[in-house]
């Protein structure tokens, strides 16, 4: 059965021995991150705040932050599961004849069940303030010493397309530069970004209407981070993860609709034109976003549960929660690239690369320029665009083994032959590109060299026991006691 809320998985957690409660009191400026941080890098639970300093609300860290959450938080034995149910309704294709076409009726029914369904009412409405409110009275992190200030770091924000009308659902975070005002941190090849371009452009309207969701049931939260082509609704991937359709309220001044069971939901607007200095930032680089412009979001009603939990997280030098929310996607998103790629046998991006700026594929090579096509195919694909470094190797190389990648790697490539550089869009965080949002990026042909691509001498062959030899010294070795 899917979560019902936050509330649900954060028992499924503590069911699971992967959830431990802080009971004292821990303040959100600093001591939270440096929490949090320590029991990442440790392999440690994740952590319910319940006396957050100068807060009455219990903040949820780390909910996400390892392979084992993230399989309880899509509810399944290994996110390889979610991969395979992508790519059996990928395949899926009506059959000829009555009996297939029955046979059929489940899996169509099931995909039913992905659509959000609209409801009158829900928990995140307990209570409503259309006035006498603060953000400072929740539990707001100041993730690092050199933050510009406290940010909300784990938000749905939604928006709608102006030309389309089709929902948009981002995780942006927001410098909370007042009580009623927040940053919008809408990097510029972000959807909600273009919206708002879109809008500023048109002229024909002053604001733009946004609500942020704090806090809801796993996967609803998970779906604000993957990377979908635009207008697919973030809530239908939602209900594809879940098994069962996210309900969707409402807001009280706008008619965005947001998830029923979220915890607590700011309403308001975006000015604009209306800019204003944002951060700096200790970010998923591990360094420290610089200060820049982005659009302001004013707060105009918060809604919220009775007793809600403030769902947060932090980004930092990796591995951080956020290298295991991408894990996750990397494996979800394996059957998608490969439709596209079929040539492509794994694919991996280390922690260290955070992400945008390292992967490691293993191809099928059936041609001399092969894992150059293969490069280039990558960089036009939606966020993959934004890969600093591409190293393709050959298809029996394990991607997953980054020693066994360096290793093959560094002897088999000819730099100046193996190397490739190009231009274009780089990601708003990349600090050091030569200017904000545009760079170079490097490609390396890591593959077995062939005739046609002016390798004429003997490739050598990998050195490897036989395993007659290998069966024979298990025995021994056992008797060695070793």
């Amino acid at each position: 059965m899917a979560y019902d809320d936050l509330g649900d998985f954060i028992r499924a957690l503590e069911k699971h021995r992967e959830l431990k409660r802080i009971p004292f009191e821990v303040d959100p400026v600093l001591e939270i991150t440096e929490f949090a941080d320590r029991s990442v890098k440790n392999g440690g639970p994740a952590l319910l705040f319940e006396k957050a300093k100068g807060s009455d609300m219990p903040v949820l860290i780390n909910a996400f932050a390892s392979m084992r959450r993230m399989e309880l938080a899509l509810q399944v034995g290994s996110v390889e599961e979610v991969a395979a149910r992508i790519s059996e309704f990928l395949e899926m294709r009506m059959p000829q004849g009555l009996i297939g076409k029955l046979r059929m009726l489940p899996k169509l029914a099931e995909l039913g069940a992905f659509f959000p369904k609209t409801v009158k009412d829900g928990a995140c409405k307990e209570v409503i303030r259309h006035d006498h409110f603060s953000l400072f009275d929740y539990p707001v992190l100041q993730c690092w010493p050199g933050d510009g200030g406290r940010f909300i770091t784990l938000p749905l924000v939604f928006s709608h397309n102006p030309d389309t009308g089709k929902r948009n659902c981002g995780m942006y975070r927001m410098q909370v530069y007042d009580h009623v005002t927040t940053g919008m941190h809408w990097q510029t090849h972000k959807q909600g970004a273009e919206h708002y371009r879109r809008l500023v452009k048109e002229g024909k309207q002053k604001r733009m209407d946004v609500a942020v969701a704090i806090g809801s049931d796993p996967a609803t939260m998970y779906s604000a981070i993957l990377p979908l082509p635009p207008d697919l609704d973030e809530m239908m991937i939602s209900g594809f993860l879940r098994g069962k359709p996210v309900e969707m309220v409402k807001c009280e001044t706008s008619d965005i609709e947001v998830p029923a069971n979220a915890e607590i939901v700011l309403e308001g607007y975006v000015e604009l034109g209306e800019l204003r200095t944002e951060g700096p930032f200790g970010d998923h680089t591990g360094f420290y976003s610089l200060e820049d412009e982005y659009p302001v979001f004013h707060v105009t009603c918060i809604t919220q549960r009775k007793k809600p939990v403030y769902a947060t997280t932090i980004v930092g030098p990796p591995p951080m929660e956020d290298f295991y929310m991408g894990k996750a996607i990397e494996r979800i998103f394996l059957p998608l690239m490969r439709m596209q790629l079929p040539e492509i046998r794994d694919v991996a991006m280390p922690a260290e690369g955070v992400f945008h700026n390292l992967m490691l594929i293993s191809m099928r090579k059936s041609y001399p320029g092969h894992a150059r096509k293969v490069m280039h195919a990558i960089w036009g694909l939606g966020q993959a665009m934004f890969t600093k470094c591409i190293i393709v190797v050959d298809e029996e190389v394990d991607v997953q083994d980054v020693r066994e990648v360096a290793w093959r790697a560094l002897n088999n490539i000819d730099p100046e032959r193996d190397i490739e550089f190009v231009k274009g869009p780089v990601d708003s965080l990349d600090h050091a590109s030569r200017l904000p949002d545009f760079g170079s990026k490097m490609g390396i042909d890591a593959t077995r060299k062939w005739p046609q691509e002016g390798f004429t001498r003997p490739w050598p062959e990998v050195l490897r026991m036989t395993p007659e030899v290998q069966r024979r010294v298990d025995e021994l070795w056992k008797r060695a006691g070793l």
